[in-house]
């Protein structure tokens, strides 16, 4: 978590500098480091992410290993509630996904939606392709499910049946729905969005057209977003003057100035159901064997600072078209509704 917390992005555009856009790239490294350091001492298990990411030396900060367990957990509990509710019978997007493990975990897990896209800057995709197609142990999963013996697609791009990588600009919404399209994208499945640190760095204006596009895109729909809140007030500036001094501007920060802020931009952007917690309530809510469990790992002894951490940060989820999935909108209109949060 805090101002080194994982912030993958999309491409450049005529509103954003050069400058700025690879600041926002050198941040997916960061966060990609951080979450392979969390998983080498234990926090969760992901045998997948050493084959995208290396090992650092320097140790992480304990509030930080615990920031992205809260995170991880959080986020997975959520897409695990949707796939169950729709039976598997859905899509999931995750955009500005960076090395991101989730749909191998998921087919580990025998939960992949009809198909899983991912879309990032197409310098990352370039590299996370590389990663797929010279490695076996991820190029396999997706063989397995694909009808041919090799995976379609260039540097900027793979596509198979269940998966698809694309490199896009999710401020150029045109051009990332035909990529999306030729990959088979079904407007007419119930559909996962899901955006870690991402709005953020769009003005708040992109993001809007990005959320009433996804809004009016799918009939039935769930968007999980995890941003930054409480942006306002002293620890909050702090942040943002950090990774200003990286050439990371949070053009975005306006809609991150509370929990209210983060549900309104959904409800006034065509969503019906907005609800968001921050990640210190959500860290209290998490089953207490596993916490014990990943606070035995390592010694933290300052708990004001995870707490300042953990509610800088939330986890804000979205729905329309509830009906046609049962029970989605009243289970989702309170924090967690009925879901427990259970240990991955």
């Amino acid at each position: 978590m805090a101002t080194n917390l994982r912030t993958t992005t999309f491409n450049s555009c005529p509103s954003s500098t050069e400058t700025d856009d690879e600041g926002v790239q050198g941040t997916c490294e960061d966060a990609s480091i951080c979450k392979r350091f969390a998983v080498s001492i234990g926090y969760w298990d992901d045998p997948y992410l050493q084959h995208f990411v290396r090992l650092c030396k320097e140790r992480k900060a304990p509030e930080i290993n615990r920031g992205y367990f809260a995170r991880v957990q959080g986020i997975s509990q959520l897409i695990k509630a949707f796939l169950q509710k729709t039976k598997c019978h859905c899509q999931i997007l995750n955009l500005g996904a960076g090395m991101d493990t989730t749909f191998w975990i998921l087919k580990d897990q025998d939960l992949l939606p009809d198909k899983y896209f991912e879309v990032d800057f197409p310098l990352i995709v370039t590299r996370k392709v590389h990663s797929i197609r010279s490695r076996p142990l991820l190029s396999k999963p997706i063989l397995e499910l694909h009808s041919e013996d090799s995976l379609q697609g260039d540097g900027h791009m793979l596509d198979s049946k269940r998966y698809a990588i694309i490199g896009a600009d999710l401020r150029d919404l045109p051009t990332l729905e035909e990529k999306l399209k030729k990959c088979n994208m079904n407007a007419q499945l119930p559909t996962l969005l899901v955006t870690e640190c991402v709005l953020v760095y769009m003005t708040p204006e992109q993001s809007a057209n990005l959320i009433r596009w996804a809004a009016s895109s799918f009939e039935t729909a769930m968007f999980i977003s995890y941003e930054q809140v409480n942006m306002d007030d002293r620890f909050g500036q702090i942040m943002i003057e950090n990774l200003r001094r990286r050439q990371c501007d949070l053009a975005g920060v306006e809609p991150c100035k509370s929990l209210e802020s983060q549900k309104e931009r959904f409800l006034s952007n065509g969503w019906e159901t907005a609800s968001a917690m921050n990640m210190m309530e959500l860290y209290s809510r998490l089953p207490q064997a596993e916490v014990s469990r990943i606070e035995s790992l390592e010694f933290l002894d300052e708990l004001e600072l995870l707490e300042q951490l953990m509610t800088h940060y939330c986890l804000c989820w979205a729905t329309r078209g509830g009906s046609k999935l049962g029970t989605v909108p009243s289970a989702f209109a309170s924090p967690w509704g009925p879901f427990t949060l259970q240990g991955t």
